[in-house]
């Protein structure tokens, strides 16, 4: 039986009188790629912040391991050192060098010794093809090269579940590629993912469940193979289907 890592119950937000999120329930297993797909203001986003603690959910709850992740500041930062997050705007440190970025939480937040962040740190920069490049600033770097660091960095947490919010909207389309490429093969180690994303092949492609949102509800949960080729929901179906036709 598979092993539960994140079990969302209930889950509401709003902004005001504004709904985002509706009694959202799922669970997360262990090996898990998760790609999210949906209209833009279906919620995809927020549901993501919402498992990350970046936002407080209205109503409901966020279960990690069985146990509450209760609002509890030092209980959140623990929390998100096991389950990170990489943006669409990278929210690399501008200041610092590539070799910097990826050292310093290891050394703040988990006190690495500073050897054993820079060995973290170099193991994964290479793994994303960044190595090259541990003296460079943020502004010399394109934003293929910027999103690669930001997957190494918090790779470098060592976490338990990575999440993605959209990590390719921001790039010129040629450097999509060479950021979902980087994703493929963290999803071939096993690591646990959840992926905000609008790239329908890759989540074809790479996901082990498909989700669809629509108007901050889960209107489809299934297998990439029922999703992209018999979707059961006539919202997924009329989202789907110029991919479909396709």
């Amino acid at each position: 039986m598979a092993e539960n890592i994140i079990k969302v119950e209930e889950l509401s937000k709003s902004f005001g009188q504004h709904e985002v999120l509706r009694k959202i329930d799922f669970s997360v297993d262990k090996g898990e790629v998760i790609c999210i797909v949906g209209s833009s203001g279906s919620g995809k986003s927020t549901l993501l912040r919402c498992i990350n603690r970046l936002e407080r959910q209205t109503s409901g709850r966020i279960l990690y391991h069985g146990e509450e992740v209760r609002d509890v500041q030092k209980e959140i930062n623990r929390y998100r050192s096991r389950v990170g997050m990489v943006f669409q705007s990278f929210n690399l440190f501008n200041h610092m060098t590539v070799l910097d970025n990826c050292t310093c939480c290891t050394r703040k937040v988990l006190h690495l010794p500073k050897e054993e962040a820079f060995e973290r740190a170099i193991t994964h920069l290479k793994k994303v093809g960044m190595a090259p490049y541990i003296h460079a600033k943020p502004a010399q770097l394109s934003g293929g090269q910027k999103q690669r660091v930001a997957i190494a960095r918090a790779l470098c947490m060592n976490p338990e579940v990575l999440l993605f919010d959209e990590p390719t909207s921001a790039l010129d389309p040629e450097m999509v590629g060479e950021v979902l490429k980087v994703m493929q093969e963290l999803a071939e180690t096993g690591l646990t993912m959840i992926i905000v994303t609008h790239e329908m092949a890759f989540a074809r492609d790479v996901s082990t469940r498909t989700i669809f949102m629509d108007k901050g509800y889960i209107a489809e949960d299934d297998s990439p193979d029922v999703i992209f080729t018999s979707p059961r929901n006539p919202r997924t179906r009329e989202f789907l289907s110029r991919y479909l036709a396709g």
